[in-house]
């Protein structure tokens, strides 16, 4: 299993959903940064479960400990290690998932990976609590690019066919950034978030899930970064962003919709603004040969419906062999796209800042 992504800042995750905590180990941190923990604990909070009827009813307050690489307020330079104890499991609820496969889940592949000792429990290791360290290796990195004046934030685009306004692609503004962090139901217009929510009500009383898209921009994002072929700057985000439970999709700029449009129309043309190259579109997301432009760094993710619902389901046991039917009881978000907005703000902060590090060696 290979738990650890990065270059200059790396981060190894560990637990599992219903095991005594979950956490991290970042390594590469430069010593003497002052962290602000207070918006580390809010970022925390954005995906903290339990606040609403739209999620799951598994209270967990993502309160973390910082066992060390921390002091006197400041990065030591040494391994910042972080616990996240889980603090409401309900492991009974798996009982009988040992071996009877949840379809959507990684049960099936998870115990044929590791030949039956992977811990089944709400998922494990593949479980999206394990998005808890990725927020707080993400709000570690928001403030260190705060510091060069650059920032990221995102948005809910659509939930199931309900969509969202979308970013100007030409940049928007950190206020803006942090607006829609403070909303419970990040989007842009508040009447199409009303319709979202509607929708995942509705889904939840016909115990099934819906899926969405999230859009995420970081802006002031220097030109020239990017390690072209195989560690250009939309490989490792593509590499981190598939790495999030339930991402199955990641387009950045226009993405496909590119493909259906001539090269003069796709292109970004070229002009200088008081000195500085911009460009009047920005169909290819700020990143062109693998490499920054300059302009904003923009991608969409697409995230898959909540697999674990209450309607019957055909799978199998492995225990006899046979076919059967599973009706999935226990906690489980009906839409686990709000939630997941300020992971991929954090996993983006954090390989932007790694890619970063990694153009000044």
């Amino acid at each position: 299993m290979t738990a650890t992504f990065g270059e200059k800042i790396k981060m190894t995750i560990f637990g599992e959903s219903h095991g005594l905590a979950i956490g991290c180990v970042i390594d590469g941190l430069p010593p003497g940064v002052e962290l602000d923990l207070e918006a580390i604990k809010a970022e925390m909070q954005r995906r903290a479960p339990g606040k609403s009827k739209l999620a799951t009813a598994r209270q967990e307050k993502d309160a973390f400990i910082i066992k060390s690489g921390f002091f006197e307020g400041k990065t030591a330079g040494t391994p910042l290690c972080v616990l996240i104890p889980n603090s409401d499991q309900h492991s009974g609820d798996y009982s009988k998932l040992q071996n009877v496969m949840r379809p959507g889940h990684a049960d099936y592949s998870g115990k044929v990976k590791y030949k039956g000792f992977n811990d089944y429990r709400g998922g494990g290791h593949f479980s999206g609590r394990l998005t808890a360290p990725l927020v707080f290796m993400g709000a570690v990195a928001k403030q260190l690019l705060a510091q060069r004046g650059i920032y990221v934030g995102a948005h809910i685009a659509s939930v199931w066919e309900v969509q969202d306004k979308s970013f100007n692609p030409l940049g928007e503004s950190a206020e803006l950034f942090a607006e829609l962090a403070a909303k419970d139901f990040p989007t842009l217009d508040d009447n199409a978030g009303e319709a979202m929510q509607q929708k995942i009500i509705a889904a939840k009383a016909d115990c099934d899930s819906v899926g969405g898209v999230i859009e995420c921009m970081a802006i002031n994002v220097p030109a020239g970064v990017g390690e072209p072929f195989f560690d250009s700057l939309e490989s490792r985000l593509a590499h981190a962003l598939f790495s999030v439970p339930a991402v199955k999709g990641v387009e950045f700029g226009k993405g496909f919709a590119l493909a259906q449009l001539p090269g003069s129309k796709a292109n970004d043309q070229m002009y200088y603004d008081n000195g500085t190259v911009k460009t009047y579109t920005n169909n290819n997301g700020g990143i062109t040969g693998g490499i920054t432009n300059g302009m904003p760094v923009c991608f969409k993710v697409a995230v898959k419906p909540t697999p674990s619902i209450a309607k019957v389901q055909k799978t199998v046991d492995l225990a006899v062999c046979e076919n059967t039917e599973l009706a999935i009881t226990g906690r489980h978000d009906p839409c686990i796209v709000q939630r997941a907005v300020p992971v991929i703000e954090g996993v983006a902060a954090w390989v932007i800042l790694d890619m970063l590090l990694v153009g000044e060696r």
